[in-house]
């Protein structure tokens, strides 16, 4: 391409990378924020690679995982699974924005009424566009099944956001316990979680109930947040970090080798066993040796993101952390949709049951990334507040979301 073309382009990048460098406080954490960044890309990317679909007789899409076929690339599920750091770099900036409401006049209350609105907006927008678009789609001749497929897809990485809602109602308690306890206050949800898979995975596991595992979604997950909140509160520093690194790392070793606990971090159709829906000891372990790591990388980190080039995509990828984890899964739908139409299509919608599945499902990636950043030019309207926007409208949003959600859980 001519340079003379490109000459434009590039000043527009250069002056846009400047601009959001000069923009940025000069107390802003930016390896927080890097943290935040690399924790949002690994959830499309690990949904995008592992992820993959069969098509039937009648041309619908079905679900399929690549670990089906192919276990021994279950550790790379170890890379991609960091919400142990997205819970971790929650916790810590959410006890800063705490501090920082209170500080104000602000109550405990309103923060967190504020926080779980922010949350809840674009979950609220893309599960009411999926109630629209369903009608639509059937009625251009997408297969019902292929329907189920997607909206199963879309609300999966949805059980995320209203775990880290839940956990961040509980902020100011986590406070309480962080200024008490300092980092252990995280060492009774390990505890928590280490009791109930005794007992589900113990010798008396038959006769336990099916619902006890569901005991662990909370201090799960909330384990990582917690230890966030004691960094935010410097009750946790190098020392500590060192003893997460090993000790998670050592105890991740341990489960694997000794008690048999499954290789993937995510789910994987067929077997009995999974270490995340809802979480196993396996979690917190993981969650623990990746924030020891990211507590002790943190200074270098920031160092790196003083570099206004690095420091301009960890910005946008933050500015649109809720539009990433909600609509990356339609973004690769609508390339897979139109797609099953046509014969199997190798990394797309054949079936993932050779390597040579995988080499083509990465060529899909960039189409995969383009169709999320033109989505997200429009989605990204639901994460900011929805003033102007009348009752009516917002109780509309409410109704579909709902429908949406009832069929995609099979009830409708």
């Amino acid at each position: 391409m001519d340079t003379a073309l490109l000459a434009p382009l590039r000043d527009a990048a250069r002056k846009t990378v400047r601009t959001l460098d000069n923009r940025t406080p000069a107390d802003r954490d930016r390896a927080i924020d890097g943290l935040r960044a690399l924790a949002l890309l690994a959830v499309p990317t690990g949904h995008w690679l592992i992820g993959g679909f069969t098509l039937d007789t009648d041309g619908a899409l079905h679900n399929a995982s690549l670990l089906t076929s192919f276990g021994r690339l279950s550790p790379a599920s170890w890379v991609f699974q960091m919400l142990g750091i997205f819970f971790l770099v929650g916790g810590y900036a959410s006890v800063l924005s705490y501090r920082r409401a209170l500080a104000r006049g602000g109550s405990a209350g309103g923060w967190v009424r504020g926080r779980l609105v922010r949350l809840g907006r674009p979950v609220l927008g893309v599960t009411a566009v999926w109630a629209v678009l369903l009608p639509l789609l059937h009625g251009l001749g997408v297969p019902e099944a292929t329907l189920r497929t997607g909206a199963t897809l879309v609300i999966q990485p949805l059980w995320f956001v209203g775990v880290y809602a839940g956990v961040t109602a509980l902020t100011p308690y986590c406070v309480r316990a962080a200024r008490w306890m300092g980092a252990w206050a995280a060492a009774p949800l390990l505890a928590v979680v280490a009791v109930v898979d005794s007992l589900r995975y113990g010798p008396f596991a038959d006769a336990m109930p099916s619902w006890l595992s569901l005991l662990n979604l909370l201090p799960g997950w909330m384990f990582g947040y917690q230890l966030g909140v004691s960094w935010g509160e410097r009750r946790l520093g190098r020392r500590a970090a060192w003893v997460l690194l090993l000790g998670g790392a050592a105890l991740f070793a341990a489960l694997l080798v000794f008690f048999h606990y499954p290789t993937s971090m995510v789910g994987v159709p067929g077997q009995d066993r999974t270490n995340s829906h809802p979480p196993s000891l396996l979690v917190p372990a993981l969650a623990a040796a990746q924030s020891g790591a990211a507590i002790l990388l943190h200074d270098r980190l920031a160092r790196i993101l003083r570099r206004p080039g690095l420091w301009a995509p960890v910005v946008i990828i933050n500015l649109s952390a809720m539009t990433i984890l909600c609509w990356h899964q339609t973004a690769m739908l609508a390339v897979a949709v139109p797609a099953s139409f046509l014969e199997p299509v190798a990394g797309l919608t054949a079936a993932p049951v050779t390597l040579g599945w995988l080499a083509a499902r990465l060529a899909w990636l960039p189409l995969f990334a383009a169709a999320l950043v033109l989505i997200s030019r429009t989605a990204r309207r639901f994460e900011a507040p929805w003033t102007g926007v009348p009752r009516a409208r917002r109780a509309l949003a409410a109704v579909l979301a709902a429908c949406f959600a009832l069929f995609a859980l099979g009830l409708a």
